[in-house]
């Protein structure tokens, strides 16, 4: 509101009455030179008449002689002290020399006097925004509105107030309140158009900018405004125009220098944006804004330390300042630091219990500490504030998923479709996946044409892991992978090997990996590890995430010279220490699995890096030098599809593993609920690989040959809900679909394999591990040739057992080869005593010449790099040894 120049109080008992009278008449007509005379005048012959200052320090207040105005007005109240209008305006110019404390006494000494008087009561609320104090306004303004409900401006500082509160709906209500008293009120419809952004209504917000400026076309405040509608909905080139125009008109607003800033950032003009924001922290240096805003531009260019820095400035200029320590927590757990991250957003919810970002910034760290429970219990404390926080939800899910609960993973991705309909990549992934694994198809087709719409468009929708498992074409594989690296990594120069050769007479291969437990990778390489001929290589372990307690993990531990678990060390201390250790080849067993670590390889942390393993295709990356693989999982004509030169193993790129004891003892199909006489079909590949396409053949075998029936491993409740009544919805009974439940040894799980006829393989992604396993106990896999390099893994085993008999073409010759081995006994007879008969001779499970193989690999990259020639296709003869 308006300061309230009204002098009811004023007495004209003295002798300069009529001199008064001219003055106050000539102030209220706008005439301030003529007042402030005839004050003069009046102040000449009389120093102490206290009408004449109170009216003087007005005039002193009007042309902006603020300080003059405060010593006026004060000199008048103490010769009159009694004077509720005059405590008032000196209220209003003690807020104008920026002292809401100062401000704040004087309003309550008007009110001591008068304790309904709105215009103080307004005054006051204004003092409490400017302390930062808004529920106290919120209650001032609501007491001046009992008696004065008519006063436009009232309800529009109340709404200031309640967005200061973000209570942003009914911000919204009071702004549209005060328009509705005053229209066209251009405070109102700022604040109106700032909260109709907030609640994500930009056509209304766009209305009230453009009211705003029908009025004044240059107004900096509503060109503000509509710079960052623009910039919300990612219009950053006329962001840009109206944020300059706005400049024009106030070039020292720190505030428009950091819109430009983010609007920068949202062209990806980094380093312009950085300095705008250290502009803005020279105009503005003690304004926590600036650093924050620095902050994240410094995070965006993958700065964290610097980053952390600003934020640690702001925490330092407003110690109670929520978002500085939240923006510390976020920045902590990219700086994989997760204790101090928890530790940041523990002060943040000190200063402002109610800090969303603050809650979910506490849960993501609480994720990464593996403490799922409390993760849970902050991303919902979090939702409980906002329901509609995309943050808050998608945390929420991405606990599910570890915590072995896709369904309710996939329950809150849905809620965060309907705040975010364009899902994120991230969440875009995390809904299909979680869909595949609760086996729950209802919006199948609609999930995988948005892959397919993300790839023709160019769009990067979701993460490269799951464009290769729904089965993409090699080249559009490689072009995903490379855009994740541009955005992922964009900041970063990879440049090749610069040093010279380490020289060293034992070859030191690093193997990096957050799967250093109880998993597949572990189990296919131990004894990998162990099997290295330690007179020419030396093998170095590095945990990206720590090892389990399992016995899988202290003998994969124990397998290495030499073992670091660096989870909490930053990709550029990684670095340091793979250079510190002289490695002469890095290999990558995570690729764009969990924990992966590509900011280490992207600075070029040895002189030879290998993808191998961890993730079953091109990482599309400039600074991964080969991809350990095998020709019928990279034809030669398919070469181009890759980043990576290929390194041709013989036989096949999957370790044999280690060749576990197969439980003694006869099995009876009757102690695992199948039938003694029927046809088993087994499919105990991992749920999220079975899709609808696949389950159609399935379900077809079953039609086709009486009896049969389908045997899967069990899952959560909604798979078993889930399959069996897309089994039922086909024609087919429900027993048909048999489950079989973990068993706590790996030896018994081996065992059962002998109760099945025919291992029925999945596609897009075959099976890997699980395929090795069936073939280790004697039961036929069946597969279908895929397009890219997961779908072609089970055929690798295959080919190098040299039974083509079991390798499809196409769906339909799966189907009929299927049908086929059911109803041929002799057939499935002769598979069975095949793949028994190469057990011991066959080197698909001859560990210790895999491990001579890949040594001989190796061998062969070390000596093309320290020859000074760059990486080329390699091929590893059978039996070679370097």
């Amino acid at each position: 509101m308006e300061p309230s120049y009204a002098l009811r109080s004023l007495r004209n008992l003295d002798r300069y009455a009529q001199t008064f009278q001219h003055a106050l008449a000539s102030f209220q007509q706008g005439q301030l030179p003529q007042a402030e005379a005839l004050c003069a005048d009046i102040l000449r012959n009389d120093p102490r008449h206290c009408d004449a200052l109170h009216l003087a320090g007005l005039v002193a207040m009007q042309v902006g002689e603020i300080p003059r105005s405060i010593e006026l007005i004060r000199q008048s109240l103490d010769l009159r002290p009694h004077q509720a209008v005059a405590h008032l305006n000196l209220a209003n110019a003690l807020l104008r020399a920026g002292k809401p404390q100062a401000a704040l006494v004087s309003c309550d000494a008007a009110l001591a006097q008068r304790p309904d008087y709105a215009e103080a009561l307004n005054c006051r609320g204004n003092a409490l925004l400017q302390l930062q104090r808004p529920a106290e306004a919120v209650a001032s303004y609501d007491q001046a509105l009992r008696s004065r409900p008519e006063l436009a401006p009232l309800h529009n500082n109340r709404g200031h107030a309640l967005r200061d509160l973000q209570r942003s709906e009914d911000a919204l209500a009071s702004y549209r309140r005060a328009l509705q008293l005053q229209p066209g009120l251009r405070e109102s419809l700022l604040g109106a158009g700032e909260m109709y952004l907030a609640l994500g209504q930009p056509h209304e917000a766009s209305r009230c900018c453009e009211a705003a400026l029908a009025q004044h076309a240059g107004d900096p405040d509503a060109l503000h405004l509509r710079a960052r509608l623009h910039l919300r909905l990612r219009e950053p080139a006329a962001a840009l125009a109206d944020v300059d125009r706005a400049l024009a008109v106030r070039p020292d607003a720190s505030a428009l220098l950091m819109t430009r800033g983010n609007v920068l950032c949202q062209l990806r003009r980094l380093e312009e944006a950085l300095q705008v924001y250290r502009d803005a922290r020279r105009l503005a240096p003690a304004d926590v804004e600036p650093p924050l805003n620095e902050g994240h531009a410094l995070t965006l260019l993958h700065r964290y330390e610097e980053a952390l820095a600003c934020y640690e400035q702001a925490a330092t200029l407003k110690p109670d300042c929520a978002k500085a320590y939240h923006w510390q927590s976020v920045t902590l757990r990219l700086l994989r630091r997760p204790i101090e991250a928890l530790a940041a957003s523990e002060l943040a919810l000190a200063s402002d219990p109610h800090h969303v970002a603050a809650l979910n910034a506490k849960g993501h760290a609480l994720y990464e500490l593996d403490r799922y429970t409390e993760a849970l219990a902050a991303h919902e404390q979090a939702l409980r504030l906002d329901a509609r926080s995309a943050e808050a939800l998608s945390g929420c899910a991405r606990v599910m998923l570890p915590s072995g609960r896709p369904e309710t993973a996939a329950g809150y991705l849905e809620r965060l479709l309907e705040v975010e309909p364009e899902l994120p990549a991230a969440e875009f992934s995390m809904l299909l996946h979680a869909r595949l694994l609760s086996c729950d198809w209802r919006d199948y087709t609609q999930l995988t044409a948005g892959l397919e719409q993300g790839i023709e468009s160019g769009k990067r929708i979701a993460p490269p892991s799951l464009y290769t498992a729904s089965g993409l074409a090699p080249e559009d594989a490689l072009r995903c992978a490379r855009e994740h690296v541009r955005a992922n990594l964009g900041t970063v120069s990879p440049a090749p090997w610069s040093g010279a050769p380490y020289g060293h007479e034992r070859i030191r291969v690093a193997y990096l990996s957050g799967d250093f437990r109880e998993h597949p990778v572990s189990f296919l390489m131990a004894s990998i590890f162990e099997g290295h001929d330690r007179s020419r290589f030396e093998p170095i372990g590095l945990a990206t995430r720590p090892p389990d307690d399992s016995a899988l993990a202290r003998r994969v531990v124990a397998s290495f010279e030499r073992f670091f678990d660096v989870t909490r060390q930053q990709d550029t201390e990684v670095v340091a220490l793979l250079r510190r250790l002289e490695v002469d080849i890095c290999v990558d067993l995570s690729g764009y699995t969990a924990y992966a670590r590509h900011g280490v390889f992207a600075r070029r942390a040895a002189p030879v890096q290998v993808n191998y393993l961890g993730y079953p295709g091109t990482l599309g990356a400039p600074f991964m030098d080969y991809i350990i693989a095998d020709a019928l999982l990279i034809p030669e004509p398919e070469q181009a599809f890759y980043s990576e030169k290929p390194v041709y193993l013989p036989h096949c790129y999957l370790p044999p593993g280690d060749r576990r004891a197969v439980a003694a003892g006869a099995q009876r199909r009757s102690d695992h609920g199948l039938p003694e006489q029927g046809f088993v079909f087994c499919a105990f590949n991992n749920h999220a690989k079975i899709v609808p396409p696949m389950f159609e053949v399935w379900m077809r075998l079953l039609h086709a040959v009486e009896g049969s029936v389908l045997w899967l491993t069990q899952g959560s409740e909604a798979v078993t809900r889930n399959l069996t009544a897309e089994a039922v919805r086909r024609g087919i009974q429900a027993e048909r679909l048999v489950f079989a439940p973990r068993v706590p040894k790996v030896e018994d799980h081996l065992a059962r394999h002998q109760l099945a006829d025919l291992f029925l393989d999945t596609l897009p992604y075959n099976a890997h591990t699980t395929a090795s396993d069936a073939l280790w106990c004697g039961l036929p896999v069946l597969t279908c040739l895929g397009r890219n390099f997961p779908g072609r893994v089970a055929a690798s085993l295959l080919e190098a057992l040299a039974l083509p008999e079991l390798i499809a073409t196409s769906l339909e010759d799966y189907e009929s080869r299927a049908v086929e081995m059911a109803c041929d006994t002799a057939l499935l007879a002769r598979l069975r005593t095949e793949i028994r008969r190469q057990h011991e001779a066959h080197p698909l499970f001859d560990a210790g010449m895999f491990c001579r193989h890949l040594e001989t690999a190796y061998t062969m990259m070390r000596d093309r790099c320290e020859r000074g020639e760059p990486p080329e296709t390699l091929h590893v003869k059978p039996g070679a040894r370097a």
